[in-house]
Parts: structure tokens; sequence; C-alpha cells
């Protein structure tokens, strides 16, 4: 399908998530900035897409329910974390799809040359879609070679490809299973996530198939996936990171968290033409920082217009990537980024502000888990006094911003010392939670 339509089902699942179904149609097709009609149809293919890829749902009891409750998992309904079945059904286009599980059976059965898959593709491939190219095979035996599922020959043109297995054939099934437990441990851990669950995947339908396991019995691990908007951003992800890595340009259509439209539709009727709600940007991509407090990624880059600029990757759509720069632009460029956020807490580019807290110790019974956290987590920062009940801990920061939710998340256990505007605001924040249980 196309990338406009990823987007858009992107935002829409992603507003499903966090709002539970609380909107009815008509609201969820103002805040995605499309037609009722549109939004209609893009229900029916996340249903149909729910049906092929949900293993807890039954296909027969799906026509009834609305996709928020299909997308309503207790603990131990599923390892597997809401909305990744939208990256299994929408990783290819159909005519892809096809065109790969024909070449992929035909070097199962030998060696083949390019021009003979392309005999076999324009054999078996379905007549209503397009028949491939040589171009197109060869960019296809491109791919498959290059995610090692299929390996090149030795000897001369035209090179043969075969079907590369011998990663089943040398594993036994222990080491399979170990194999398959540790990569469904890592992608619920781990940063980035994707590639480890389709891993997983791959690895469970091969002893499910070869070994004759039961997919229950695969499931040995359960875990309760928080962050939606996490896996969702990854969509972006992997072409930002090739482009950091080839030093491109970028440009999107950008939606800030503060509109109140998360998308906009491309109308190719003149009648229904109107602007689009985002704003078009053209950046140098530098760096993807990922904040792990509240599950979200940043895209770090430099644009002509307001030099160092930051991008929550929610917000971003219709992505593409443009041509390189030279190196040494690049690295200056670079350069200047690492030096504004050289005080930052996340991706801060403030003001540098020193930040002095005191910090209660739990008990002279009990172990300082407070000072241990702090130690962990607290970065640069260092703890400048000490005595039995209590420490001061001290971090310059680019602004108080970020800092505050973890100075916020100790409790009683932390006071602010400075700086006093700081002090204010948490105690102006603290007071406002009181005030919340005086009825009570």
């Amino acid at each position: 399908m196309a990338r406009e339509s990823f987007d858009k089902e992107i935002q829409f699942l992603r507003m499903l998530a966090l709002t539970g179904g609380a909107y009815n149609r008509q609201q969820y097709a103002e805040k995605l900035g499309i037609s009722v009609h549109t939004f209609d149809k893009m229900m029916k293919r996340l249903k149909d897409i729910a049906a092929a890829g949900l293993r807890s749902a039954k296909e027969d009891s799906l026509g009834s329910k609305n996709m928020a409750e299909l997308l309503r998992y207790s603990y131990l309904d599923s390892s597997d974390p809401l909305l990744l079945f939208l990256f299994r059904a929408k990783s290819l286009k159909e005519s892809e799809s096809e065109r790969l599980s024909v070449i992929l059976s035909a070097v199962k059965l030998g060696p083949r040359t390019a021009m003979e898959l392309l005999d076999a593709c324009s054999e078996s491939m379905p007549p209503e879609l397009a028949l491939p190219d040589e171009k197109t095979i060869r960019g296809d035996l491109k791919y498959l070679e290059g995610v090692g599922v299929i390996r090149r020959e030795p000897g001369p043109r035209p090179y043969r490809y075969a079907l590369w297995d011998a990663f089943s054939a040398e594993l036994a099934r222990d080491e399979l299973l170990d194999l398959h437990d540790y990569a469904c441990m890592m992608a619920n851990t781990q940063l980035p996530s994707v590639q480890g669950y389709l891993l997983r995947d791959m690895l469970g339908k091969l002893l499910v198939r070869d070994d004759g396991i039961d997919a229950e019995r695969l499931d040995v691990f359960r875990y309760k996936y928080h962050y939606y908007s996490r896996i969702l951003d990854e969509a972006h992800l992997f072409p930002l990171f090739a482009a950091i890595e080839g030093r491109n340009a970028v440009s999107f259509l950008y939606f800030s968290p503060k509109k109140e439209t998360s998308y906009a539709s491309r109308n190719t009727n003149p009648l229904f033409e109107r602007e689009a709600g985002g704003n078009r940007e053209q950046a140098l991509p530098l760096k993807i920082v990922y904040d792990h407090q509240y599950g979200r990624w940043y895209l770090l880059g430099w644009g002509a217009r307001h030099g160092i600029k930051k991008y929550r990757l929610e917000g971003v759509t219709d992505l593409a990537v443009g041509d390189a720069v030279d190196l040494p632009s690049w690295s200056g460029k670079l350069k200047l980024l690492e030096d504004r956020i050289r005080h930052s807490w996340l991706v801060d580019t403030g003001r540098k502000t020193l930040v002095r807290a005191r910090f209660y110790k739990p008990g002279p019974a009990v172990p300082d888990f407070v000072r241990e956290r702090v130690l962990q987590q607290g970065q640069w920062g260092v703890i400048a006094e000490e005595d039995d009940i209590s420490f001061v801990y001290e971090i310059e920061v680019n602004g108080t911003v970020e800092i505050k939710p973890w100075l916020r998340s100790f409790g009683s256990s932390c006071e602010v010392l400075a700086p006093a505007r700081l002090r204010e605001e948490l105690i102006a924040e603290w007071k406002e939670i009181g005030r919340y249980y005086e009825s009570l």
C-alpha cells in the first residue's frame, strides 16, 4: 500500500490506543483530516488485517467488534505488543509479497539465475498483478541476499542464487528454542524492537513447521506493552537511520503535538483541495534520541531556516529522503548539535541551569535504594554533600523542563533547593495534588 495510507493508519492507531475508543467516527475523521467515508474504508481494512494477523482473536467474532475492543489486551492474553500486526501486514505491497514468494519457492528447488526467476514470476504470478521486469527481479535478489535469505553461488556469470537455509539446519532444536526465547526477551526490552519481533515470529514458525512444537508452548514470556507510540514510530526510524548514515537530507510533513490534527490527506481532486494541517519541513537528520520516561522518539536535525531543531517522530508523516551532503558540512553541523545538547537531560537546548536537590535516605535498616537510583540515573550529576540522613545532588542542565519529572518521581524523598523557580513550581504542583485528596 501507499506510504500515505501507512501514515494515516499509524496516526489512527495511535489515537485509538491512547483514547480507548472514546471518540466517534466523526471525531476520529476530523482529527485525521479525512472524510467519514475514508475513515470507514480504513476501519474495514484494519479489521481485515486484524483477522489475518491477531493469533488470539477468532475470525468469526471480529465482525461484531470495533477496533478498540480488538486492541484491548490483558496481561496474559498475548505476548505481542499492541499494533505490531500493522507492520506484519503492511511491510510489503501485495505485488512485492507475491513476487518474493515465487522467487523463494523457485530457489528452494535449486539454484536459479535472474532470468530463470523472471520466467518463474511470469508463469506463476496472478494475472491481476503487474509482471516484473529484469531490473525489478535483480533488485529483489539484492534485497533477499542482503537480509540473508538467499546466497549467490560461486561461479562465473550469469550468477545463480540458492536458498540459504543452513541457519535452521546447523542449529539443534534446543538451540533454536533458546534463540527464540532470547529474541522474545530482547524484542520486549531493547530498542528498536520491530526487527526482533519479526525474528521471533520467523523462529516460531520454523519450530512449529519442522519440529512439530505446539505454538502455544512458545509463548513462555508474558509482557505488558506500555508505550504504544514507540513501536509505531519505528515505521520512520529505519529510513532516518539510513539517511543519517548516508548524510541525506529529508523532507516530511510535520504535525506539532500542540495541533489538534495529526494527519492530512493528499487530495488529487482539485474540487476538494485544501491546505494541509501540518508544516512541510526540510532537514538534515543528525541524531535519533529515545526518551525512556515517556516512550518517545526524537529526531534532531539542522534546517536552513531554524538551524538546530527537534521533532517528535509521532508527528512525522509523508517522509521522503533527498540528496546527500558533503562530509565536512555534515560533520560541522553534527558538532554544533553535540555542543548544544552537551548539558541536555534529554534534548533540551535552553539556557544552562544549576540544579541542586536534597535526597533523603530511607533509613539505617533499609538498603539505600534512593542513592543507588540517583547514581544510576543521574547522568553526569555529582553528590556534593552527604550525611547520615540525606545527600545533596548537583547537576548543570539545559533548562529544568526535562529533569523535573525525574525529580518529582522521588516524591517525599527529594527536596529541590535550587533554582528557586523550579522549587516554586514543584511546591505549586504538590499543593494542587493535595487539593485533589482534601475531600477524602
